[in-house]
């Protein structure tokens, strides 16, 4: 097969993350606002082409207090960074549905290079005749490396938030037709 062009379907469609909070405990969140641009052959993602962005101000951890924390200048300083993007600039198949997808993200004015371990989930057709894919994505990155180094020490010892942030992405696309 040749690449499609894939249109995201953000109903169907999730980005999440997690991080450590009091060296102890897991604070999940997620972003309601983010698009993605995708060719390819879903049976051979290895010559994809994939970008992503995520609104940072849809940031929604179910705390408004927490939210607009984050969109503050301590963490994501949405008035002078509103995107977190990402560009996929090599893919490899790793097994069967498997691949490692390493990209540019770029967040908080600094962009480094990461790998994501994707899954292609599989095809089907709707109710409607329209050619539905799905994929899963799993990473991790340091905050830090990105600038975004606000915490604060705790009296036993440790720091408020983990440095270490997990991603975990559940996409559906829809083929262009």
């Amino acid at each position: 097969m040749t690449n499609s062009k894939w249109n995201l379907d953000v109903a169907h469609s999730s980005v999440d993350f997690s991080v450590k909070h009091m060296m102890f405990a897991t604070v999940k969140g997620g972003f309601q606002s983010f698009e993605a641009n995708i060719e390819a052959d879903p049976t051979n993602l290895t010559t994809a082409s994939i970008s992503f962005s995520v609104d940072l101000s849809s940031v929604d951890t179910r705390n408004e207090d927490r939210d607009n924390h984050l969109r503050s200048g301590d963490f994501f300083d949405v008035e002078n960074h509103p995107k977190m993007t990402f560009t996929s600039t090599n893919i490899e198949k790793t097994d069967d549905n498997e691949y490692n997808v390493t990209g540019d993200l770029s967040l908080h004015g600094e962009t480094k290079t990461e790998t994501f371990a994707v899954t292609f989930e599989g095809t089907g057709i709707d109710p409607w005749g329209n050619e539905k894919a799905g994929f899963s994505a799993e990473g991790k990155i340091k905050r830090s490396d990105y600038g975004l180094t606000w915490n604060a020490p705790l009296e036993a010892g440790g720091v408020l938030v983990g440095d270490q942030i997990k991603i975990s992405l559940q996409l559906q696309a829809a083929k262009e037709a």
